[in-house]
């Protein structure tokens, strides 16, 4: 009896002591990523709890006897406030574009203690698309990083609909479909986005079990790492897609969504007003539960997302009844919607718990939808930006519309229906700038001024001070990233990259060529920056942007030269067309050569992920083929015509080399057969990119001694 109240006694103790130790040291998520990315800093690392101010998440910074106080509300103001001082203290950043993070011999100390309050609630982050041009093949290792980044930037609520695979096989069975039923409506790796927001099923498939069983493990390990840095995941819900031959296994009311972009066929929206959406809605939820715990608390997920028909619906009871069955499979939980085009539409709004709703304004760089539709018929929406498509290269970002709008939403008439900020990129691996800006505006109270803030933001990004850069940002802030009042889809598009043709207005559907910024100035924007070289040798950050700007020039001048072929062309003046063409071919290797002296600018680093990707020969196969079709025709496979080819075309080393010089070839050769009055029929672009998808070439990058590297850039800057 003694020993058994001796052994109660200690383990009273011990759980005592554990408590305390818990509150003199809380954050651990974050002490851990210190150790992950900044382990100079680690052991000098103070982080304690303070109150939040009137429901806003603050943070404190503050350092002594060479301690460095992080005092925050949340794990994720702590993050936050870790990132706050290494970048603006310590002059150190990490991003998707390359890190600065070399080690400090002695910690920064500040003189006045630093207190920084967020006025939003939410720092969102992620779009669907994300999720499969950037991250389609990440492994945990990939994820983790990702999660410091996110976390590290503030953010407090991102979309994490990793490995829904599961719990759509799980639901699918429960429902009476066979396993080639399952294979046929789930999506392959590269894809799922459009498979879950209801534009595609079964695309890119079949994905094994073992494949299955992967994601599902990787979105536990996600969703773990997530409660420890604050995050609150975006789950996918149940708005009513199903497989579009549930109809021929039961009797029940859908409507059949027709065709998405590109000829694909969509699921069918079943009618929440059919008993069987209930059914089916509670199956899916408890094998969410099953997979990922009940301590979740938003849901994505749009009917009618980009041209689905809604005819034959209540859209308000629909609505109602879609909300009602999160809510009671997961008491509380939020609808978290897309506001992209006429989504969501004013009659759906109408049918829903506001309080529980949360609309993600998505194109805020181009449109103004939370005023135009009244806050969202006042619903608390977030305002974010998209600024790449398909992640496409470019040098592009409305930088000063970000500030100037999310302050004017916040200080206008729908401002107490604003709740937060975020970025929501079709893909995330380019302009760094932009979501550094934009996810620090989660902290502003005030207007931010672009000029004033650059200067800490070359300083972070480098590590250092330096006259040239600050004047070649300057000048970029006047060219490529100004704020032109005109309606554009993300970057300017390469013209090396366009299915050959003439007078080419745009290389995916619906971008665009055209530079809304002056060109010339562009230019000395980048020559100054080149300038600075010898003093970030082998600073990762300068070199990759260094690529990329040097990149966007020869973009812009293949431009003159695609005139100049177009204009020989019609003239039919051969010894012309055979210069220019001979010049637009040379361009287009030069950049391929420098391109492939970086890895955020070779396809290799992308196809290395995918064949990687899953545990068997005939899943890494699958994968790679997702990879590169997604780059050269997305699909469908029998459409030559498709919408979607080169949506997600990429600048890169190994596809600039490879089937993007092929087609221009195939083109100068026609064309000038013409000229010679042969007669001879265009050249099969379609039937060229599918044979190249088909290939297991990987494009290693190839090396270059660094100065044949400076000589290259010092002639394409010229």
């Amino acid at each position: 009896m003694k020993k058994m109240i001796s052994y109660r006694i200690l383990m009273l103790i011990s759980l005592l002591l554990a408590g305390i130790s818990a509150h003199t040291e809380p954050y651990v998520g974050v002490k851990d990523i210190a150790a992950r990315r900044f382990p100079w800093l680690a052991k000098a690392l103070v982080l304690e709890l303070i109150p939040a101010v009137d429901g806003n998440e603050v943070f404190e910074l503050s350092t002594s006897k060479g301690k460095v106080r992080i005092a925050a509300s949340s794990a994720s103001a702590a993050a936050e406030g870790l990132n706050w001082y290494v970048k603006y203290y310590c002059h150190r950043s990490m991003s998707h574009f390359g890190d600065q993070l070399t080690a400090l011999s002695k910690l920064p100390e500040l003189k006045n203690k630093a207190r920084i309050t967020s006025p939003y609630r939410y720092r969102y982050a992620l779009n669907y698309c994300t999720i499969s041009y950037s991250m389609s093949f990440y492994t945990w290792k990939d994820w983790e990083r990702e999660l410091d980044w996110m976390a590290l930037n503030g953010v407090n609520l991102m979309l994490a609909p990793v490995g829904m695979e599961g719990v759509w096989q799980g639901s699918l069975r429960r429902l009476g479909f066979n396993e080639k039923e399952i294979a046929d409506f789930i999506a392959g790796p590269a894809f799922g986005a459009w498979w879950l927001m209801g534009n595609l099923e079964g695309w890119g498939g079949p994905v094994s079990q073992g494949l299955i069983d992967q994601q599902v493990l990787l979105q536990q390990n996600i969703l773990k790492r997530m409660k420890q840095l604050g995050i609150e995941p975006v789950m996918h819900g149940f708005y009513g897609m199903v497989p579009s031959t549930l109809k021929n296994k039961h009797s029940v009311k859908v409507i059949d969504q027709g065709l998405w972009a590109g000829g694909f066929k969509r699921p069918d929206f079943l009618l929440p007003e059919d008993p069987y959406f209930a059914k089916a809605a509670d199956i899916y939820y408890s094998e969410m539960k099953k997979l990922y715990g009940e301590d979740l608390h938003f849901f994505g997920g749009d009917p009618f997302h980009e041209g689905g028909t809604s005819k034959g619906a209540d859209l308000g009871a629909s609505a109602k009844h879609i909300q009602q069955m999160m809510q009671q499979n997961f008491p509380d939980a939020t609808w978290v919607l897309q506001g992209w085009q006429q989504n969501p539409a004013d009659a759906l709004l109408a049918g829903l718990d506001k309080d529980k709703t949360l609309v993600i304004e998505l194109f805020g760089e181009n449109t103004n939808n939370w005023e135009k539709r009244h806050g969202y018929e006042n619903t608390p929406f977030v305002w974010s930006n998209v600024s790449n498509f398909g992640e496409k290269n470019g040098i592009y970002g409305k930088l000063q519309r970000f500030s100037d709008e999310v302050y004017r939403a916040k200080n206008g008439t729908y401002g107490s229906f604003l709740k937060g900020i975020g970025i929501i990129p079709e893909g995330i691996y380019n302009n760094p700038v932009t979501y550094d800006l934009m996810l620090e505006l989660g902290w502003h109270q005030d207007h931010v001024a672009l000029k004033d803030w650059i200067g800490g933001y070359t300083k972070y990004r480098y590590g250092k001070e330096n006259s040239k850069v600050y004047k070649a940002w300057a000048l970029l802030l006047e060219t490529a990233y100004s704020s032109p009042k005109v309606n554009q889809e993300g970057p300017s598009e390469s013209i090396f990259c366009a299915r050959p043709g003439m007078d080419i207005s745009t290389v995916s559907t619906w971008g665009t060529r055209k530079k809304n910024y002056d060109v010339a100035k562009f230019e000395d924007a980048v020559r100054m920056f080149a300038l600075a070289g010898k003093e970030f040798e082998g600073v990762e950050t300068y070199q990759t942007d260094l690529i990329d700007f040097v990149r966007q020039v020869q973009a812009n001048k293949a431009d003159v030269v695609y005139a100049a072929m177009m204009e020989a062309i019609k003239k039919k003046d051969i010894g012309s067309f055979k210069s220019s063409s001979n010049k637009f071919r040379q361009m287009i290797l030069q950049q391929d050569s420098l391109l492939s002296t970086n890895k955020y600018f070779s396809v290799n680093r992308w196809l290395k992920q995918a064949n990687a990707f899953g545990g068997s020969p005939a899943d890494k196969v699958n994968a790679l083929w997702n990879a590169k079709a997604q780059i050269i025709f997305w699909g469908p496979d029998d459409h030559p015509k498709t919408e979607l080819h080169d949506y997600a075309h990429k600048e890169w080393s190994g596809v600039l080399g490879t089937i993007y010089l092929s087609r221009w070839d195939q083109f100068i050769d026609w064309q000038l057969a013409l000229m010679r009055s042969e007669n001879r029929p265009e050249p099969d672009y379609f039937k060229m990119e599918t044979e190249w998808a088909k290939r297991p070439d990987l494009h290693p990058v190839k090396p270059m001694k660094k100065k044949e590297l400076d000589a290259l850039i010092q002639r394409m800057i010229q």
